[in-house]
């Protein structure tokens, strides 16, 4: 009976699609009638669902449900609505009219799809009405062979639907809401998170205020911002802080630095690669910001004991943190973004962005070596005494806890290299490496809970919302239909000008919101450049980001904190200083990253 059921399914379905081709279901015949087969196909596995459920009753010997239950599985209308870039529309309102009663409601799901039931009824002149906020509403009149199918007590499949964006009075006010927040955070006139909780309020306010006086300031719901907000993200930024915490009390890196100046024997070309490499490393599997805050200090420390300026060797490690954490998924507040949007997994990045990074390494070695040549020619040997007092301070404090942590972190890389077989995610991962090394070690729980930045995990949340609204009110498919039409499916052409718009992007917008408000910028490109499906598109925003994070001192995260320590040692580093030096350095890295990806893929 069930094998039956599909059988006069599939053939109703071919029937209707035939006739859906030479006709439209919109009134004003719409291209957006069009007949998808694939996506077809797709719609009619939620009503196998239904199905499903009658074969398992029937096979388990369990009663038949009762008449009355099984009209509720008749009567239906099926469909899949989508927007310009073919993405999926959710919380559309389908309301099912014969004139003006109306005899059925749903909303569409996250993935587009929708199952009408229709109430008992007449169905003359049956039409389907498609509402939602930020987009055009259309209306759908049924064909007489599908209002046919509904009166026996069938299924309807209809064609997939496409809604027009609306753009409204809300959708200007959302933008300049979005470009003031990029504004004042690239003047650093407020706290980036100060900065992003003021957009999100201020969207929040139109939201709940506006919109009583006018239906045209509804930007979205509380609970539909949720939506938004990238928990993955939150929580593996959440679980890698608590591991860093307990690392970074053991003296590792302070250990580090000096073992380098060691190893280099006194040759100041040769310790700035060790420190380059050390700092790169620690990079790719910290946040840049931790790396610098631990290695800053010290690095500050053997500088002036060399008898040259600081800043000669704390920009090549600022840039080298910068170039070498996009190697990791971790690396990078910004690969984490990417990996969690475009499901890019741990090897991934690693498999496909390494040996370009190494390439960029040695090009930004050789860079620095040139740029600061003067200040290494300039340095002398370290006095007996300040060795042995930077000997002191690098000194391993806990090295039992270091070695509980080698095992826990050695366990967290594995889980994020192989733990995508069984769709672990990464944040997951975090949370158990963080639980089980508190566990191991026993810490003061309230010192690590502490040490999480909160302030950071704010701004991501709030981020998330304002972004959020940006893609709620259309703004996003704006500048997706505008750079799909520059690409022309060029899959080259994209991969070149999302690299270096991303680059010089990053100079004077933090790359962190920027990478944010472009993913589903990105995500439209993969599915519609030929090519773009192998993710390259996304590793070439992860290139752009991070790596033009080293044209600004506003660029990075890790710039200004590295300025912050430098300058309380007396060695500030203005917006023209960090420029002049940086600026370079981004373009012999991005060349060699754009040539490693073009060959690459």
């Amino acid at each position: 009976m069930i094998r039956d059921f599909f059988i006069q399914q599939k053939k109703r379905n071919d029937d209707f699609a035939s006739e859906a081709t030479q006709s439209s279901h919109l009134n004003n015949k719409a291209a957006s009638s069009q007949v998808r087969a694939p996506r077809r196909i797709r719609v009619n596995r939620l009503l196998f669902l239904f199905v499903l459920v009658g074969a398992v009753f029937s096979v388990s010997g369990i009663q038949p449900v009762p008449t009355h239950a099984q009209e509720d599985f008749t009567r239906l209308i099926l469909g899949e609505i989508f927007d310009g870039q073919d993405a999926p529309v959710e919380g559309v309102e389908i309301i099912a009219r014969t004139g003006d009663e109306r005899i059925g409601e749903t909303l569409s799901q996250p993935d587009g799809t929708f199952i009408l039931h229709l109430e008992k009824g007449n169905f003359d002149n049956l039409t389907l009405d498609f509402q939602r906020a930020h987009f055009a509403s259309q209306s759908v009149a049924l064909f007489p062979q599908e209002i046919a199918q509904i009166q026996k007590g069938g299924t309807v499949t209809l064609s997939p639907l496409t809604l027009t964006r609306k753009i409204g009075p809300v959708f200007w006010i959302v933008t300049i809401i979005f470009i003031a927040m990029l504004a004042i955070i690239a003047a650093g006139r407020l706290h980036n998170t100060l900065a992003a909780l003021l957009g999100m309020s201020v969207i929040f306010a139109i939201s709940y205020l506006g919109h009583p006086l006018s239906d045209k300031l509804f930007i979205f719901e509380f609970e539909r911002s949720l939506h938004y907000v990238d928990w993955n993200v939150i929580f593996l930024i959440m679980g890698m802080m608590i591991v860093i915490a307990v690392v970074e009390r053991t003296g590792i890196f302070q250990w580090l630095a000096f073992q380098s100046y060691k190893i280099s024997g006194g040759r100041i070309w040769l310790l700035l690669i060790i420190l380059m490499f050390v700092t790169g490393i620690a990079s790719a599997f910290l946040d840049n910001v931790t790396t610098m805050l631990l290695m800053t200090p010290i690095t500050i420390q053997i500088a002036i004991a060399l008898g040259i300026n600081p800043l000669s060797l704390l920009m090549p490690e600022v840039f080298a943190s910068n170039v070498v954490g996009i190697s990791t998924l971790v690396g990078t507040p910004t690969n984490i973004l990417i990996g969690s949007y475009g499901n890019i997994s741990f090897s991934d990045f690693l498999v496909n962005l390494t040996p370009g990074v190494l390439l960029s390494m040695l090009g930004l070695i050789g860079y620095s070596l040139y740029v600061y040549r003067k200040d290494y020619r300039a340095a002398g040997e370290i006095p007996e005494k300040m060795l042995e007092r930077l000997a002191e301070r690098g000194q391993i404090t806990a090295p039992e806890n270091l070695k509980k942590a080698g095992w826990v972190g050695l366990g967290m890389i594995l889980l994020f290299v192989f733990g995508e077989h069984i769709h672990l995610l990464p944040s997951v991962t975090a949370l158990i490496g963080a639980t089980s090394l508190m566990v191991w070690i026993k810490p003061d729980i309230e010192e690590m809970i502490e040490a999480v930045d909160w302030t950071t995990l704010v701004f991501f949340i709030s981020l998330f919302v304002v972004v959020g609204a940006v893609q709620e009110v259309g703004l996003i498919s704006v500048i997706a239909d505008g750079i799909g039409k520059m690409v022309n499916g060029n899959l080259t052409l994209a991969m070149i000008l999302i690299i270096w718009l991303g680059g010089f992007l990053s100079t004077v917008v933090a790359n962190i919101p920027f990478t944010a408000a472009m993913l589903p910028v990105i995500g439209f490109l993969t599915a519609t450049v030929p090519g773009a499906e192998s993710k390259v598109l996304f590793y070439c925003l992860s290139v752009g980001s991070a790596m033009g994070g080293n044209g600004s001192l506003i660029g990075a995260s890790a710039n200004l904190v590295t300025a912050g320590i430098s300058e309380r040692a007396g060695y500030p580093i203005s917006y023209v200083y960090f420029l002049k030096k940086g600026f370079p350095a981004l373009i012999v890295t991005l060349t060699i990253a754009t040539l490693w990806l073009l060959i690459r893929f």
